[in-house]
Formats: C-alpha cells, structure tokens, sequence
C-alpha cells in the first residue's frame, strides 16, 4: 500500500511539475487592447464621492495597432477594403441608450465597427454581429447604419491607433478616431 501510495504522489507531483514548467504565457500583444468611455473615465468618475456624472452613453473597445515605420493609410489599411478599426478582435461599440448616428436611430446594445477608408473620407459601418475576431467572416447583411466621416489631416503622426469620444453639445458628442497623419470624428446625438 505504501509503495502504491509513493507512485501516486511521484506521477501526481511529476504531471504537477511538467503543467508549471511547460506552461508559458502567451508574449505581449503588440496592439493592446483599450476602451474609452462617454463621459470620459465614467468608471473613475463614479467612485468620487458627491460627485454627479453625466449618465453613461457609450463605449468603445479595441485594440491599438501601431504604425511601427509602416505606411498605414493605402497600404496596411487598404483602400476601399473593410477594416476592422483597429486589430485583432473587430472593436466594438455599446450604447447605454437610443442615439442617432448619421440621422439613423441605433438601439441601445452592443455592435461591432468597420470602416472602408479612402483618402477624402471613412464610410464607418456599424454592424450587429459581435464577438468575432477580424473582418474575415464581416457580413454586410448586418449592417445597421453606414456613416461617410470626412477625413481631416493632423499635424502630428499618432503613433498608435486612438479612439475617444469629445463632447460636442449637451445631447451630442464625437467618437474621433486618430492613427499616422488621419483623423476622423463620427457624430453620435441623443
């Protein structure tokens, strides 16, 4: 019974051993996952006693390719091809509440965001399929609203891949999408 007992912890403690030595986390994603809110840093914001905040209307999740010395706009985001704004996993947008972006009304929930960039202006898609990684499987089906945002040219290169929203007015605001030389503002009203 011992001797039973001593191969049981020896295989127990070697299949033990071999998880924690073999296992290794993945390396770093070279595009980092983030997430902007409106009002800005509403979950910051919420904590802060007597403080009153601004009633939660959207956030964005996406991750943050970086130019790295590579020509991004008509090379690695191709013209007229569907981006999934951003990398890895498509980003995604959550309205808290009904908005109108470009004169559609978009039901409060969870969508996912491309867009067809060219150099004059971005058609910025909003679309109702979720959890999807890429714009491999994009399905134009699901399209809930299409909006063309002018494209305006900045002085200063951003390095890596930025979505935030700005307040515009009490019942509006822009999600500003800013990468190398490019940015563009997509209106959202309420």
């Amino acid at each position: 019974m011992k001797l039973l007992s001593m191969i049981f912890l020896f295989v127990a403690f070697g299949f033990t051993a071999t998880a924690q030595n073999g296992s290794k986390l993945p390396p770093l994603d070279k595009s980092p996952m983030d997430m902007s809110y409106y009002p800005v840093n509403y979950p910051v914001l919420r904590i802060q006693p007597n403080k009153v905040t601004e009633p939660l209307i959207a956030r964005v999740i996406y991750s943050r390719p970086s130019k790295s010395g590579r020509k991004v706009f008509g090379e690695l985001v191709e013209d007229g091809k569907i981006w999934r704004l951003g990398a890895n996993e498509a980003t995604e947008i959550e309205f808290y509440r009904d908005v109108k972006v470009g004169g559609k009304t978009v039901k409060k929930g969870r969508y996912t965001m491309y867009a067809l960039e060219s150099a004059a202006k971005w058609t910025v898609i909003i679309n109702k399929d979720t959890d999807v990684w890429g714009a491999f499987k994009y399905d134009a089906s699901k399209d809930v609203v299409r909006i063309d945002c002018p494209v305006t040219k900045t002085a200063d290169v951003t390095e890596s891949f930025t979505m935030l929203f700005e307040k515009v007015t009490d019942k509006s605001i822009n999600l500003i999408m800013d990468w190398d030389e490019v940015m563009v503002k997509m209106p959202i009203s309420w």
